[in-house]
């Protein structure tokens, strides 16, 4: 107990004293790092055979595919491609780049009622850059899963916030203080999902390497995208069959 509130106490004195510093970094990423557009292409489709699966990918430039030029390269088009290999996919994307998680539920409450078996999402590290409070943060994921099982019926599989620290298009000691916010939001998912008995964390195992991350060295890249799309549909795959 000690040691966590000496640790604690630590981080926020080094916080205060660093934060002129972690701003002006802060300033030349976005005004330095290079944007990168959403993956185009169509965001919404159907294929393969077999019994139906209904999904819904949602959230942030990840999920929209910036980092890659097409849908198909991106997670939409890689998770689809990989389920259909078993079943019959419905698939939708929803997300924006730049989207924190208090804009993905404005955004999920102006869509329709309707039934999705999975719903994949992907938000957080805007919610990280944004200084979203840790509260806010825990509040607003509730919300969402809350709002995501009752209007849409599914089971929802969310995904960690990325590695942070380990992005090299973020200078030093920014890259250091946003990984360690990213830590503790993931923490507090990792919380919200014991406590909601519809939703999932999806075990994703993709090390943080050059040609993992898109040339902003910030955003995933086509080899992370498969590897996601892959790995999801494996577990959604599982959890269908335990299901059925």
């Amino acid at each position: 107990m000690i040691n966590n509130l000496g640790l604690f106490i630590f981080h926020s004195m080094m916080t205060f004293l660093m934060m002129p510093l972690l701003l002006m970094q802060a300033i030349w990423v976005r005004a330095r790092v290079i944007k990168l557009p959403e993956a185009l292409g169509p965001r919404s489709g159907s294929q393969g055979k077999g019994k139906t699966i209904k999904l819904l990918i949602l959230g942030d430039s990840a999920a929209a595919g910036v980092g890659v030029y097409q849908q198909t390269e991106a997670l939409s088009g890689q998770l689809s491609t990989q389920l259909a290999m078993k079943y019959h996919v419905n698939w939708q994307l929803q997300a924006t780049s730049g989207f924190t998680l208090a804009q993905v539920c404005k955004a999920v409450n102006t869509l329709s009622p309707q039934s999705f078996d999975f719903v994949l999402l992907s938000v957080g590290v805007n919610d990280v850059t944004h200084l979203t409070a840790a509260k806010a943060w825990r509040d607003n994921l509730s919300t969402l899963l809350n709002l995501l099982s009752t209007k849409f019926s599914a089971q929802v599989l969310l995904t960690h916030i990325p590695p942070m620290h380990l992005f090299k298009g973020i200078p030093q000691p920014l890259r250091f203080w946003l990984g360690k916010r990213a830590q503790r939001f993931n923490q507090l998912m990792a919380t919200a999902v014991d406590n909601h008995q519809q939703s999932i964390l999806l075990n994703l195992t993709i090390t943080v390497m050059p040609e993992n991350l898109a040339e902003d060295g910030i955003h995933p890249s086509k080899l992370t995208y498969q590897q996601w799309g892959k790995q999801a549909a494996a577990q959604i795959i599982k959890l269908k069959q335990s299901i059925n």
